[in-house]
């Protein structure tokens, strides 16, 4: 333990983090900088902030305040003692709804306030696209906008006073009329009166460099608001108290059609006397799909409010009549709403992927100008990035000036690194021409602020320079931002990743089969961190069961990035930090469709486990339940599945067999069928129906031998339906698709017979060259399948998953994999496709339970809405992951973090679930985890529907 560790230890209450892990997680925020600190800590109140920075100082190490750590410049990294204010001071102290004010600590996020104001009708004004993990003392640190900003102003605008601890220990309460301010500060204002009132564009996205014009005595001399936007680098925020705004009553949002950015940026500053609360606009590269937007190349979300829906909607075609538009359309449903915002806020993560998949990369995305000089300074940007051979597709805060891009840097080569110096330094002069500012909401940080001489002048900053050496004369408090900034181009997060390929068995087809491309898919934007989701959203379960940085996508990815790096996770593939991180992923695979990037923590997980395993014993779960497709066909075949049901109702018997196979003892022995599937099948013919089109259903492991009621009930639904139902060859030869075997005596002396599987327990686990195996042989099988047209369908949306995406991704060299993946659809699928006049009987009853994660994540659940729909089952089924999710709730350790994750949607959905309401779940682990932590049966939808076909 070092000196300094051992001083921290003694003198903070709050935990103290100098090993591996703690450091990893803190070398990076949301940009293209990474610094490694010495230690994290996680102070518990004002007392404990001052015991770092006392000893600190005695040790000469700097300290930087952290927040969400998505600043997008590099402010939140640092070389010392990082102070992470999520874990403790993260309270909401109170809210005085008649002087309109909150009290808050740094720590908490900017969504819990909003929660907390709403019911007395009131908000906190500014609201970044990070709103849901952000911090307040984050926001404060930069200076933070969001798109209300025309109407409610900066972070700046919203505070009243700062709770601040200088470096050496003073306690100041920053405010208005030079109230807390240090000593010296006044004196260097009243020397430099008319550089101040001069120096600095008006501009209502400065956010450059120090808010010393805050300080002139016609603006109220506030100390509070000069202390905004200086980037940890002042002092330390230990609480705030803050403006509330009234929330409007109703809202309506106008989304505004252009023909492209140019004419949509054009637009903005006109529709600025209207009195909008948004101006945003965005351009088509970002956006997925257009479905739901009007006609256009690009679009203005403009957002107006009113005492009822109908004044909104006046104000909102207003708006639209103002604007000369291509299409426009106006929505009051706050649903729709909601669902048209979330396009934009993604932005700010599916910016980082150009339309054709290449990285682009954030340190130029934040210029703001004025505003009706927008559409000029675009196209000046634009005719910047082609001089440079460079893309990048602007979006942002049009209404105000402000625009963020990603580009497509090449940061990897020095040629490249370069060529971002030159463009930057470039790109400065063009928006100081137009008079704006560097920064426009994210701050400077390392990314700008060696630039800001082009922006004020050497003697402005050189003020700069003797404001900061007032507050913090030992250069504490995050040195290398603003004032003696680092290079822009020095401490990029890619210089210490591997050049050449890492050798890997996923094929990672969207990075080019690069693994290190694939971890740097995570830059940082730390939506995986939310603390609740919303609608059908998955991502991290394990982070809302924690509240853990580790135990985050974000953190996962981090510690992979530190693992190709070598530096501080010095052991590869056989690190345990890495290991301990992933433990806790679920697999649930919600970051491979809820991240904005598309980051999916399940692939590599497995990658990693079967690295980390290579040659060596893996743990007692891996084998009990990564083989369980083995063990229960051995069982089936030996017909002791009776037995094996009694041996675990016996107590001491079980719990020896749960502890030598590495099973939770709170866990309950799910019991096998004393049928499987199969067997019902051959016992009832096992040929298909005279009909309609041929489906081949898939008898996955779980319907096979532990739930082969929903099995025998989708065949009856999929029958009702005109539908003809095979099941897939059990030989290798000639089989003939629709009885399982072949007739021909040749073929069945010659052929092997076999089962399919789509690998899943073998990919969850890691044990990946098992996996392909059992996928080529389910390939093998499937041949006589693969030469017809008929779709495969798969019942446990887990399986279907895997078979959609590991099975290519694995055998990226087998053709036939990705033909068997086009195959296959799920239960709602293969009747809207293949019976599309087919009406579902009636069931008209409320339904709960919760969407598969795996069907959200890969499969989409579009179908089975509308057959719900048709069947009248009404209600909406939660988001969330139900904690089971396969192997991982099973396995010892897990059971708490399991129950959590349950009880984070799922449980308290049925719970409160109206009396008869039907609850569906149609995995395996979901009616598993129902049963045994609510004593709930819950059916697949197959077995609903074919209940009511009687």
């Amino acid at each position: 333990m070092t000196d300094l560790e051992a001083a921290l230890r003694r003198a903070v209450r709050g935990e103290v983090g100098f090993d591996t892990t703690s450091r990893a997680l803190t070398t990076m925020d949301a940009s293209n900088y990474r610094r490694v600190p010495l230690g994290v800590v996680a102070p518990r109140d004002a007392d404990d902030v001052a015991a770092v920075l006392e000893v600190c100082r005695e040790h000469a190490v700097p300290v930087v305040a952290r927040g969400g750590g998505t600043s997008i410049a590099g402010q939140a990294t640092g070389t010392g003692v990082v102070l992470d204010f999520t874990r403790h001071m993260n309270r909401l102290v109170g809210i005085d709804p008649e002087a309109r004010t909150a009290v808050v600590q740094p720590g908490v996020v900017l969504d819990r306030l909003q929660d907390a104001a709403a019911p007395h009708g009131l908000r906190f004004g500014p609201d970044p696209s990070t709103h849901s993990r952000c911090t307040l003392g984050g926001m404060i640190g930069n200076n933070s906008c969001g798109s209300h900003s025309v109407a409610w102003g900066t972070t700046a605008d919203s505070v009243r006073e700062l709770s601040v601890l200088t470096a050496r220990g003073r306690r100041l309460r920053l405010g208005r009329e030079w109230s807390g301010a240090p000593e010296g500060l006044r004196g260097l204002v009243d020397g430099e009166l008319a550089r101040l009132r001069t120096g600095f564009p008006d501009l209502p996205r400065r956010i450059s460099g120090y808010a010393l014009d805050a300080l002139l005595p016609e603006r109220g001399a506030d100390v509070a608001r000069s202390f905004c936007g200086s980037e940890g680098t002042l002092g330390v925020l230990t609480e705030a108290v803050v403006r509330l705004v009234e929330s409007p009553r109703a809202r309506a949002l106008a989304v505004l059609g252009y023909a492209d950015e140019a004419g949509a940026a054009e637009a903005a500053a006109g529709l600025l006397p209207l009195g909008p609360l948004t101006v945003e606009g965005m351009a088509v590269d970002l956006v997925p799909s257009t479905r739901g937007l009007p006609r256009g190349g690009a679009w203005l979300f403009v957002e107006t409010s009113g005492d009822t829906e109908a004044e909104a909607r006046a104000r909102a075609e207003a708006v639209v009549r103002a604007a000369d538009v291509v299409d426009a359309l106006v929505v009051t449903d706050p649903g729709g709403q909601r669902t048209l915002w979330r396009i934009r806020e993604d932005a700010s993560g599916t910016a980082t992927r150009m339309p054709d998949g290449s990285e682009a990369w954030p340190g130029w995305e934040d210029c703001a100008v004025p505003p009706v000089r927008l559409g000029g300074y675009l196209r000046d940007f634009r005719r910047l990035l082609t001089a440079h051979g460079l893309r990048g597709t602007p979006y942002g805060h049009f209404g105000d000036g402000c625009i963020h891009v990603r580009i497509d840097f090449d940061l990897l080569s020095a040629d490249g690194v370069a060529r971002f110096r030159r463009f930057s330094q470039e790109l400065a002069d063009v928006a100081v021409a137009h008079g704006g500012s560097l920064s426009g909401e994210h701050g400077d940080g390392q990314a700008r602020a060696e630039l800001l001489p082009r922006m004020y002048g050497a003697e402005t900053v050189a003020l700069f320079e003797r404001a900061k050496a007032v507050w913090d004369p030992d250069d504490l408090l995050n040195p290398g931002m603003l004032v003696r900034p680092a290079l822009l181009d020095a401490n990029l997060r890619f210089s210490v990743l591997p050049r050449e390929p890492v050798d890997v068995e996923f094929g990672y087809p969207s990075d080019g089969g690069d693994f290190s491309a694939a971890v740097r898919r995570c830059v940082g934007v730390a939506k995986c961190r939310t603390t609740s989701v919303s609608g059908a959203g998955v991502m991290c379960p394990s982070f809302r069961a924690t509240g853990e940085e580790a135990h985050s996508t974000r953190g996962r990815a981090r510690l992979l990035h530190e693992m190709l790096a070598g530096e501080l996770v010095t052991d590869g593939w056989r690190s345990t930090e890495v290991r301990d991180a992933l433990d806790l992923c679920l697999s649930c695979k919600g970051c491979r469709s809820d991240c904005p990037v598309e980051v999916d923590m399940a692939t590599y997980k497995a990658e990693f486990l079967h690295h980390h395993y290579a040659g060596r014993r893996r743990p007692a779960a891996h084998y009990a339940m990564g083989w369980l497709p083995v063990w229960l066909r051995w069982t089936a075949r030996t017909r002791t599945a009776p037995v094996v049901n009694a041996l675990a109702s016996v107590r001491p018997l079980a719990a020896v067999a749960k502890r030598l196979g590495g099973i939770a003892r709170e866990r309950e022995v799910p019991r096998l069928a004393g049928e499987t599937f199969s067997r019902w099948w051959r016992r009832r013919g096992g040929r298909p129906t005279e009909g309609g089109d041929l489906v081949v259903l898939w008898p996955d492991t779980f319907t096979e031998h532990l739930s082969p009621s929903v099995g025998r009930a989708a065949v009856r639904v999929l029958e009702a339906a005109g539908l003809r139902v095979a099941l897939p060859p059990t030989l290798r030869g000639r089989a003939v698709v629709g009885d399982g075997t072949s007739r021909s005596p040749l073929a069945l002396l010659t052929a092997r017979r076999g089962q399919v599987c789509c690998g899943l327990t073998y990919v969850s686990t890691g044990q990946l060259d098992r996996a392909r195996a059992v996928m080529r042989r389910t390939l093998d099988l499937m041949a006589p399948v693969l030469e017809t047209s008929a779709p495969v369908v798969v019942l446990e949306p887990s399986c279907a998953a895997a078979l959609r995406t590991d099975l290519p991704e694995l055998l990226h060299d087998d053709p036939r994999a990705a033909r068997l993946a086009a195959r296959v659809l799920t239960f709602a699928e293969a009747l809207e496709r293949h019976a599309p006049d087919w009406a579902p009987p009636e069931v008209n009853l409320p339904a709960v339970g919760q969407t598969h994660c795996h069907q959200h994540a890969v499969l989409g659940d579009a179908a089975d809405r509308r057959l719900r729909e048709s069947a009248g089952l009404t209600g909406e089924l939660s988001g969330g992951c139900c904690g089971l999710a396969g192997n991982f709730g099973f396995e010892d350790g897990h059971y708490e973090v399991s129950a959590a994750c349950a009880e984070d949607q799922l449980l308290p959905a049925v719970r409160e679930a109206p009396d008869g309401a039907v609850v569906l779940a149609d995995g395996f682990s979901c009616r598993t985890q129902l049963e045994q932590l609510a004593g709930v049966r819950g059916r697949h939808l197959a077995e609903v529907l074919a209940e009511r076909l009687d």
